[in-house]
């Protein structure tokens, strides 16, 4: 009753003044709580909404995150009169969050919509590609000064490098022995993993909006045509480089098996996945992306690969203080996957430029 309450208050301060129904607890990611609040409207008609408890320990900077959410949501909105558009509802003094104690609160439409977390259907994964290049091409105008960073060097490789580096050098879990081969192959593809970066440094490569999540469960799909409709879970959305957006998005959908599957040999790179998201990737952004940004995009798969392997392995041997783990060698798995996938990324490099160049020709005739 406590929480019927709290979501009923929640909602009258964003101004929801429909006839309250009740919620449904929604499983939608790991860090923040979310809770589907129905209405009767004055008609008769059903209304509802979602409400997000976010993790304030996670996201510490949440007035910042909601900052940013709001501009790129409201700039996408204002490109879309009239279509489905993820909207934040403000308070009675514009205010989008609602503070109380160590609760943040926030309200967004509810779209009715499908999600998939593993997708055998080209079709849908072309549709996924267009979602996150719509994302790009509708932010292309947008001022990135506008945005806070929300997680400092959240992709600078090198940076990712140097707390690697420190980890394996401080070896706290005393596990620096089983991973060698692991750590050795980290270190001797460093220059190639960084590239990006000392690109974006060199200002060979643009900073623009980027979602730094591009999983394809973050696609609100419409149900009966599978067509996409918004995307989600923007907690962030900070000024990035449009290749590590597009690298994630492949690492985690063309893998052949999953993340931390515990066979790594079965680990690579499904060509026909990685065809049909640039498809759809490049049908939107083609026209706004630099050459230089087109040309590392399949590098920029093999850097995310890498970058997250860095990640893991370092967690694993700070003793598992960071990723949520099953069993005690999840990290080390996630690794071995993640490094698995780099490798035959490394190998089909060609294969992938390939497929880009031939998109660009189609296109351009």
């Amino acid at each position: 009753m406590e929480l019927y309450n709290k979501l009923l208050e929640v909602s009258r301060l964003f101004r929801i003044e429909h006839e309250y129904l009740g919620y449904e607890v929604i499983q939608m990611g790991n860090v923040n709580r979310t809770y589907k609040v129905n209405f009767k409207r004055a008609d008769g008609s059903p209304k509802s909404y979602l409400i997000q408890n976010v993790n304030t320990y996670a996201f510490q900077n949440a007035e910042g995150l909601m900052s940013n959410i709001d501009k790129v949501t409201e700039h996408i909105r204002g490109k879309k009169p009239g279509q489905i558009a993820l909207h934040f509802h403000h308070t009675a003094d514009r205010a989008t969050y609602v503070l109380d104690g160590e609760n943040f609160w926030r309200l967004t439409n509810y779209v009715p919509s499908v999600t998939y977390n593993t997708v055998k259907d080209m079709d849908i994964v072309r549709n996924a590609g267009i979602a996150f290049g719509d994302f790009q091409r509708s932010l292309a105008d947008f001022d990135i000064n506008d945005l806070v960073e929300t997680i400092p060097d959240f992709h600078q490789t090198r940076r990712r490098y140097e707390q690697f580096c420190r980890a394996v050098e401080e070896d706290k879990a005393g596990r620096v022995a089983e991973a060698r081969e692991e750590i050795d192959f980290i270190m001797s593809v460093k220059e190639q993993a960084c590239r990006l970066t000392d690109m974006q440094l060199a200002g060979e490569l643009p900073v623009r909006v980027t979602h730094n999540d591009t999983k394809i469960n973050n696609v609100l799909f419409n149900p009966e045509t599978n067509e996409p409709m918004v995307i989600v879970d923007l907690d962030t959305v900070m000024p990035g480089l449009v290749g590590h957006d597009f690298g994630d998005a492949i690492r985690f959908a063309a893998n052949f098996v999953e993340e931390d599957c515990k066979e790594a040999e079965k680990a690579g790179l499904d060509l026909d996945v990685f065809r049909a998201f640039t498809e759809g990737f490049l049908s939107q952004t083609l026209q706004v992306m630099t050459e230089k940004e087109i040309e590392t995009l399949p590098l920029s798969c093999f850097a995310i690969a890498v970058e997250l392997a860095s990640r893991f392995l370092a967690d694993y041997l700070n003793g598992d203080r960071y990723f949520n783990i099953k069993y005690p060698e999840h990290n080390l798995v996630r690794t071995r996957c993640q490094l698995a996938l780099a490798k035959d990324m490394l190998g089909k490099m060609d294969d992938m430029q390939k497929i880009i160049c031939e998109f660009c020709e189609k296109t351009d005739k």
